[in-house]
């Protein structure tokens, strides 16, 4: 016998769902498992009965590495020169997105983000890696542990978290911190009264160095401009060249630096030691780090220098004191061709100087009987190990 179909007969097991011939009405998603069969048939009933909701599924542990860069501004745009000057180059498909990738390091992420945010990214563990100021990190990690500094001297976006007061009033022959600390004006009830961007650093530094009646206020940008309104005593604020506060009849006082800063390689402590290859890539990124910055501050000079012998050659190079090298000076013999003969007039030396002592190191090249001299810049100096690597596995007991 053919079966029939009476949907007025379907039921819901969920009391808040209903249904009808004349079409469905839900009051929340869901999913649902219909049978049905002939109401013709003593056997089986239509019935539509609610499925279970799914288990929530298990969070999937991340697996590829990722590094915070500064999204904007001159802090940014260093950062991706630096890391192009070490062969790291930042490739980002779409101007407009936020993330991009190094393809030397092909399980690495790059997020671009707030300086701030990078730090806190960090804390949380949505961020393995990060390139910021010192000033971000001591101010927005407030002495987390798991934060670890990895690079401390990328040598840019060099400042000072510097205390600042008018230039004349009351504060005319107050020239350090001491006697800014010593003045009888501030007292409980009228306290000294600091506007900054830096409240944790600025409470925490300012009261050790012992200015006991201070308040701070917190406020960002165009902080010069609260001592001429009169809303407050003092700005606490990075300074670079200090041309804005000199435009705004501010002074820094002695005593008054809390922080120098410049840019850093920062980690979370948790992921080098428990996410997969995170170490690995911090070992690539310092050691690339430290071999180009190193490499920018040495020149390599080359010089022909008569002699008897490459020893003779080593003695006179090493009594110049500019001329001694990263271990000692490389000398090779000049072979040059004289009647039918090979023979070694010359030596070659080859020896890494300081860029800020080229002139002086030429000088005495010269006075030793230096001839022919080169110089070329350094790209790479790589050292057996870092230093910086071997204070970081110490950090991390490893």
């Amino acid at each position: 016998m053919a079966a029939s179909l009476n949907l007025s007969s379907f039921r819901l097991s969920s009391p808040s769902l209903s249904f009808s011939t004349a079409g469905p009405s839900f009051s929340r998603p869901s999913r649902y498992l219909i049978t049905c069969s002939s109401i013709a048939s003593p056997y089986s009933a239509a019935v539509l009965v609610a499925d279970e909701a799914p288990p929530a599924p298990a969070s999937v542990e991340r697996t590829v590495v990722r590094l915070g860069l500064p999204s904007k501004g001159r802090m940014s745009e260093e950062t991706l020169n630096l890391l192009k000057s070490c062969q790291l180059s930042v490739r980002k498909v779409n101007p407009r997105q936020y993330t991009a990738d190094i393809p030397q390091l092909p399980n690495l992420e790059v997020w671009f983000q707030r300086p701030k945010d990078i730090v806190r990214k960090l804390q949380s563990g949505d961020l393995d890696l990060g390139i910021v100021g010192l000033d971000t990190v001591s101010e927005h990690g407030q002495g987390n542990e798991d934060l670890v500094i990895v690079h401390d001297a990328l040598e840019y976006g060099a400042c000072r978290l510097s205390l600042a007061i008018p230039k004349e009033g009351i504060f005319e022959n107050i020239n350090s911190l001491d006697e800014l600390a010593r003045m009888a004006k501030w007292t409980k009830e009228r306290p000294l009264r600091i506007v900054t961007g830096f409240s944790y650093l600025g409470t925490k530094i300012l009261k050790e160095k012992g200015l006991k009646h201070v308040t701070f206020s917190t406020a960002d940008g165009a902080l010069e401009s609260y001592p001429a309104m009169g809303t407050a005593d003092a700005i606490l604020d990075l300074v670079s060249s200090g041309t804005t506060l000199r435009e705004n009849n501010l002074k820094e006082i002695e005593g008054g630096i809390v922080l120098e800063s410049q840019a850093v390689l920062v980690a979370s402590r948790r992921s080098l030691n428990t996410r997969k290859g995170v170490l690995e890539i911090t070992h690539e990124m310092l050691e690339r780090l430290e071999a180009h910055l190193r490499a920018t501050g040495e020149i390599m000079v080359t010089a022909n220098m008569r002699g008897n012998s490459a020893e003779e050659i080593a003695e006179r190079v090493l009594s110049q004191t500019s001329l001694s090298g990263l271990q000692g000076p490389t000398v090779s013999p000049v072979f040059c061709l004289r009647n039918g003969k090979v023979m070694v007039d010359y030596y070659a030396i080859n020896i890494c100087v300081p860029h800020k002592e080229l002139y002086k190191s030429i000088q005495q090249l010269r006075s030793i009987g230096g001839s022919g001299v080169l110089v070329s810049k350094m790209t790479y100096i790589f050292d057996e190990e870092t230093p910086r690597w071997r204070k970081l596995l110490s950090q991390l007991g490893l």
